[in-house]
């Protein structure tokens, strides 16, 4: 059975979303010191700007697919990317801090409940048996948005003025609410249920425990990937404007990596796949700690975690919407909070023993440390299933 085209151009307008959302999230990165500059502002204060665009992720994940109940999923995607555009285009004409501040949350708010609601989508978009290759495309999106994206839109911030970058992202929204208006096909509405019913998939413990695995476990690659601009400059030795490639390197790993954790989702079941990544990545970021200053090893290493690092994105979303039946779309988008949560924790975990002197290397220490508690988590739901069989197992055998 091959996946209708209609189908494939729908995956493609939800890889266009991501690639939108993750150029507005990554991008603010690079043009940091334009965009404070302009609004006369210290860079520190500037960070706040990428504090609020998580805020508003984490806030509107839950919120926005709640209010989003009563409508057909293409429907949703759609009214989600016009507030995304409109929000990332105003940020563009933003005079002063307590705008920007403004605009940047109102932006993050779409960002949860469309990953998580077209991760949903998506597998209703797949040929059986594909659904982590058809999250996995949506993915891709916000992957390659790294490659080229984020440095394109920090080249044009830094040489034509920061707000080209935000209307850069005005565009691509544009083009993705085009995408979605034709291309994405009418999916029957869902039964209505009450708020008990919608939530019942809320109640299962495993699923409060993959979230808190999303968060502690996604948090290790960005305790890492925080710092990685001095870890090149400073511990590698490289010129500053080596970060640039650097950041194009982990992009591109992230973009295999996508697809190597869809593909090992379908070889194993989702969380086991979950486990061996998060492993994996204990060890890449132990091993980077160590040979960071060498200026050809941390590069090959900043492509092998950012690789490593993404396999671990499909299995998970897969393993939370399978562990969420009846509220698929609803914990799907939490998970997305998560991430942003780990995205926030990791960054300031890493940063504590830096502040204590510990140099830049103690940043891929942390990450390991959170990756490895993900594993132990990981694991532990796993052991809870099997158990949870047998038990089933020894009451069917005792029923005969």
């Amino acid at each position: 059975m091959k996946l209708k085209a209609s189908n494939k151009k729908a995956l493609i307008a939800l890889a266009l979303g991501g690639f939108g959302i993750g150029l507005t999230e990554f991008v603010i990165m690079g043009i940091l010191p334009d965009v404070a500059s302009g609004l006369q502002i210290s860079i520190p204060q500037a960070g706040h700007f990428i504090a609020a665009y998580a805020l508003g992720v984490v806030v509107g994940a839950p919120l926005f697919t709640q209010i989003a109940g009563k409508w057909t999923a293409e429907k949703v995607l759609l009214y989600l990317m016009v507030w995304f555009t409109a929000f990332n285009t105003l940020s563009a004409f933003a005079d002063s801090y307590g705008s920007l501040l403004f605009y940047r949350f109102l932006s993050g708010l779409p960002h949860g409940a469309f990953f998580g609601i077209g991760a949903v989508v998506a597998g209703k978009l797949s040929k059986p048996g594909k659904a982590a290759q058809a999250i996995a495309t949506m993915f891709a999106g916000l992957t390659v948005a790294n490659v080229i994206g984020v440095p394109l839109g920090t080249y044009l911030g830094h040489h034509y003025g920061w707000s080209i970058s935000f209307l850069m992202v005005g565009v691509v929204g544009l083009i993705t609410m085009a995408s979605i208006y034709f291309w994405m096909p009418h999916f029957e509405p869902e039964p209505s249920k009450s708020n008990t019913e919608g939530n019942q998939g809320l109640k299962n413990m495993e699923l409060w425990i993959l979230i808190l695995l999303t968060t502690i476990g996604t948090g290790g690659f960005f305790a890492w990937y925080s710092y990685i601009a001095p870890l090149i400059t400073k511990v590698a030795g490289h010129a500053d404007n080596v970060v640039g490639y650097a950041m194009i390197i982990a992009g591109l790993g992230m973009v295999l990596g996508n697809f190597i954790g869809a593909k090992m989702a379908e070889w194993f079941y989702p969380l086991k796949a979950v486990a061996i990544s998060l492993s994996v990545m204990v060890v890449v970021l132990l091993v980077n700690a160590f040979v960071a200053s060498d200026p050809n090893a941390v590069l090959v290493l900043t492509f092998i975690i950012g690789m490593v690092s993404f396999s671990v994105a499909t299995p998970i979303q897969m393993a939370i919407i399978n562990t969420s039946k009846g509220s698929e779309m609803l914990a799907s988008s939490m998970n997305q909070s998560a991430f942003n949560m780990g995205n926030a924790s990791g960054a300031y975990l890493a940063g504590l023993p830096i502040t204590l002197g510990y140099g830049y290397t103690s940043a891929g220490l942390v990450g390991a440390v959170l990756a490895g508690l993900g594993v132990v988590m990981s694991v532990s739901v796993i052991i809870m299933r099997k158990n949870r069989s047998t038990k089933r197992g020894k009451m069917a055998l005792s029923g005969r």
